[in-house]
């Protein structure tokens, strides 16, 4: 008797214990594989306290997962709102993308809202792709006036230097550009070419100086010296510059 009544309340625990677990799981589902707790089995949802089948849209498959929303559009078909799967309208001069939801304009198209608009190249111009689609520039010797391209006009004596911005011509050596035209740098006596795009276009020997447009010999004082650029002078360490000369400085 004793031996029955110790076991009595173990077993009826036992018999009120499974029946509670059962109830508290709804079917399609199973006990998760840790902790407490069940999942929905796979292709089926939570809907409120019960794991209810999922129904794929039209143009979409079940996916057989146990996330998300159990199901995915076909390729070419873009989901809507989670409940839908819509065709993806592809205009003329596009193409749908690998991602078969969204669709791209071809070469030689610019996506303007939902269409692709033809890009006009006009005479002297080529394609080009930009970060929108395709455009076009203007070939060698052409600049961009508008929606046509005309001729660079580059005067004697100057070439074309294919810079995007600016001036698209340069003078060629010996040269410099004064109101639209390269004219011929006069170098002085004792001076040289400087091809330097500031300045007059020479630069004078050592030992000159530029004064207006000719170089006339230094005149070096006493206790002095032509300094780095070999245009100027400067005076002697322990001398000072006073009043044209170089006067000890104690």
């Amino acid at each position: 008797m004793i031996w029955v009544f110790f076991l009595g309340p173990t077993f009826a625990l036992l018999v009120f214990a499974i029946p509670a677990f059962a109830q508290s799981m709804p079917e399609n589902a199973s006990a998760k594989s840790y902790g407490d707790g069940w999942d929905c089995n796979v292709g089926y949802r939570l809907i409120g306290d019960s794991c209810a089948a999922v129904v794929a849209p039209e143009n979409a498959y079940e996916t057989n997962r146990t996330y998300g929303p159990g199901w995915e559009c076909f390729h070419g078909f873009r989901k809507v709102d989670e409940t839908a799967c819509v065709a993806v309208v592809v205009p003329d001069g596009g193409f749908l993308d690998p991602s078969g939801e969204r669709w791209q304009c071809l070469r030689g198209f610019l996506k303007v809202d939902d269409i692709c608009q033809e890009v006009v190249v006009p005479e002297n111009a080529h394609l080009v792709d930009g970060s929108y689609g395709s455009a076009w520039e203007c070939e060698r010797g052409f600049e961009r006036m508008g929606t046509r391209c005309d001729a660079i006009a580059v005067p004697i004596n100057g070439y074309l230097n294919g810079s995007r911005y600016g001036q698209p011509w340069t003078c060629e050596r010996g040269f410099f550009e004064r109101d639209g035209l390269c004219e011929a740098v006069v170098i002085p006596d004792f001076a040289y070419f400087d091809d330097a795009t500031y300045g007059e276009g020479w630069k004078c020997q050592r030992g000159y100086e530029a004064s207006g447009t000719a170089c006339e010999a230094i005149d070096i004082p006493a206790n002095a010296h032509l300094d780095r650029s070999g245009n100027r002078w400067e005076c002697n360490r322990n001398f000072q510059k006073s009043k044209g000369q170089c006067v000890f400085n104690n």
